[in-house]
C-alpha cells in the first residue's frame, strides 16, 4: 500500500501504540528542547527498573500495533536493557504478528553487535539521527558522529535484518550552503534508506541556539530553508520515495506506524519521563525529572505531571490540524466544514494551499502548513 494512500490514512486511527522516552545523553545538541539529561548514564539501571514499573502498573490492553523508543537517545542504553524494557512491554500488552518496534538511535553509539543484540531481541525498525553529511554542518549542529559512522549504520542495521532504516535529516544550518545540503541528499540516497524524514532547523526558547542567536549569531533563513526543502522533494520522488506526512518519505510498505497512528488520533501509552500519552477521551504527560520520576513509580504511583480530558470540539479540531499534515488530507467533518466558511479558510481555498479531494481536504503546499494550522486553531466551538 502506498504511504500516502486515504486508506492506509484512516486505518491508522484504529492503531494503538506505546512510546518509551529514553532521556539520556551524551550531549545536548544546542537546538534540542526535548526533555533530556547529559552525562547521566549512571541513573540507567534505575532507569529500566522504573520503566518496568510503570509498564507493570498500567492496566491491561489489546496487542499493540507499535512500539516506539525515542528520546532522548535510546541508543544511549544497552541493547539488552532496551530489550529488557521491550519485554515488560510484550508480556503487559501483546503485540501482533506485524507490530512494528523502532528505536532511535545516534550513528556513533550503533555496531553490528548491538544491530544483532536487537534483532534477536525483537525491535524491527531503526531511525539514525544523521542530520547531515557535512562535517562542518554536524560540528555547527553539536553532532558527535562523523559521515562514515552513518553509512556504518546504515549498512550494519541492513545486515542484522532490520525491516525499515531511516535517516533523519535537518536543513537550514546556518552556513549551510545549497551544495552541501544537495550532497548530504545524494549521499542519504545512495545508502538506499527505507524511510527519510527532513525537519528544518527551528529555534526553541530556552535552547542554547536560541540563545546564541540572542546574542547576535545569525539564524536560520526560512526562504533558503524552503529553496532546500523543495530540492529535497523532487530528489526523493525521482529516487521513488512518496512523501506521506509534511517532512516524512517513505518506500511503499514502510511508512512510520507511530507517526501514522499519532496523526489518525489514535490512542497510545507514553512510559518515561516526560513522556506524552493518549488513551481514550485524555491526554497526560508524565513528571518530567528524572528524581520525581523514580520516586513516583517507586512509591506506585502513576507518574503523571497532567491530564486533560478533550471535549469533542477540541478532538474535531485537533482530527482536521492533524489530519492536514498527511499528504492523503482528511475528511472534512464539522471542523473541516467551519474552516472553508470561515474568511481565513476560504482566503487559503482561495490561493489553492487547501484543495478539496471529494469530501477530503488536503494542503496542496506543505511549506503553509503552519499558516493552515493556524487557521484551524482559530476557529470557535460555535462555528460546529
Amino acid at each position: 500500500m502506498r504511504p500516502d494512500s486515504v486508506e492506509l490514512a484512516e486505518a491508522a486511527a484504529d492503531w494503538i501504540g506505546t512510546y518509551v522516552h529514553v532521556p539520556f545523553c551524551a550531549r545536548i545538541c544546542p537546538y534540542c528542547d526535548f526533555n533530556v539529561v547529559e552525562g547521566r548514564d549512571d541513573y540507567q539501571a534505575k532507569f529500566v527498573t522504573a520503566v518496568q514499573a510503570e509498564i507493570a502498573a498500567e492496566p491491561g490492553w489489546e496487542p499493540l500495533d507499535s512500539v516506539a523508543f525515542g528520546g532522548g537517545t535510546p541508543s544511549r542504553l544497552p541493547p539488552e536493557a532496551l530489550t529488557e524494557v521491550l519485554s515488560a512491554i510484550r508480556s503487559r500488552f501483546g503485540f501482533k504478528i506485524n507490530t512494528e518496534i523502532s528505536i532511535e538511535a545516534n550513528p556513533e553509539d550503533w555496531s553490528g553487535a548491538m544491530a544483532e543484540s536487537l534483532i534477536r531481541g525483537g525491535f524491527n525498525r531503526v531511525s539514525f539521527g544523521a542530520q547531515s553529511f557535512d562535517p562542518g554542518v554536524l560540528a555547527s549542529l553539536g553532532r558527535m558522529h562523523e559521515p562514515t559512522d552513518i553509512t556504518r549504520g546504515v549498512q550494519s542495521a541492513r545486515r542484522a535484518g532490520f525491516r525499515s532504516i531511516s535517516l533523519d535529516l535537518m536543513f537550514g544550518t546556518p552556513g549551510e550552503s545549497a551544495e552541501s545540503w544537495h550532497a548530504s541528499v545524494e549521499q542519504a540516497v545512495a545508502l538506499e534508506p527505507d524511510h527519510l524524514s527532513l525537519y528544518a532547523l527551528t529555534v526553541e526558547r530556552g535552547t542554547a541556539l536560541s540563545r546564541s542567536i540572542t546574542a547576535g549569531a545569525p539564524a536560520p533563513d526560512e526562504d533558503d530553508q524552503a529553496d532546500k526543502y523543495e530540492m529535497a522533494q523532487a530528489r526523493l520522488a525521482d529516487a521513488g520515495y512518496v512523501r506521506y506526512e509534511v517532512s516524512n518519505f517513505a518506500r511503499p510498505g514502510h511508512a512510520c506506524r507511530y507517526n501514522l497512528l499519532t496523526w489518525a488520533q489514535g490512542e497510545y501509552l507514553g512510559f518515561g519521563p516526560g513522556a506524552h500519552g493518549h488513551r481514550g477521551t485524555y491526554r497526560y504527560r508524565n513528571i518530567h525529572r528524572l528524581d520525581a520520576y523514580f520516586q513516583a513509580v517507586l512509591e506506585g504511583r502513576r507518574p503523571e505531571q497532567g491530564r486533560e480530558a478533550q471535549t469533542r470540539w477540541e478532538r474535531e479540531q485537533e482530527r482536521l490540524m492533524l489530519g492536514l499534515r498527511r499528504v492523503a488530507g482528511v475528511e472534512a467533518g464539522c471542523a473541516g466544514k467551519a474552516l472553508a466558511k470561515d474568511d481565513w479558510g476560504r482566503r487559503l481555498f482561495a490561493a489553492e494551499l487547501l484543495v478539496w479531494d471529494g469530501t477530503r481536504i488536503v494542503v496542496d503546499k506543505p511549506l503553509m502548513g503552519s499558516e493552515v494550522a493556524r487557521a484551524v486553531l482559530a476557529l470557535a466551538s460555535g462555528d460546529c
